[in-house]
């Protein structure tokens, strides 16, 4: 392997040194814990992503009420309104 600095050779490239991060994926049980997610929130239609991830934690997943928030953001989900 060559000595050279990762900002050296993106500047002989002519590339941002941020190009070269690694890209996060996501995470290998994100599909199964989305279907839950959307699963209970079709069953319970007036929770909202707060108490939805309190139901995920008691079946077992490991999540923080942000990361269901985001999930939940990117599912498009949503609460229907108060009924007067």
């Amino acid at each position: 392997e060559m000595k050279v600095s990762e900002r050296r050779i993106c500047r002989v490239l002519g590339q941002h040194r941020s190009t070269q991060r690694r890209r996060p994926r996501g995470r290998a049980d994100e599909d199964c814990l989305v279907a839950d997610m959307i699963e209970l929130a079709r069953q319970y239609g007036s929770y909202g992503y707060r108490r939805v991830a309190v139901l995920l934690r008691d079946a077992g997943w490991q999540v923080s009420d942000g990361r269901v928030e985001r999930l939940w953001r990117r599912e498009g989900l949503k609460v229907p309104p108060k009924q007067p």
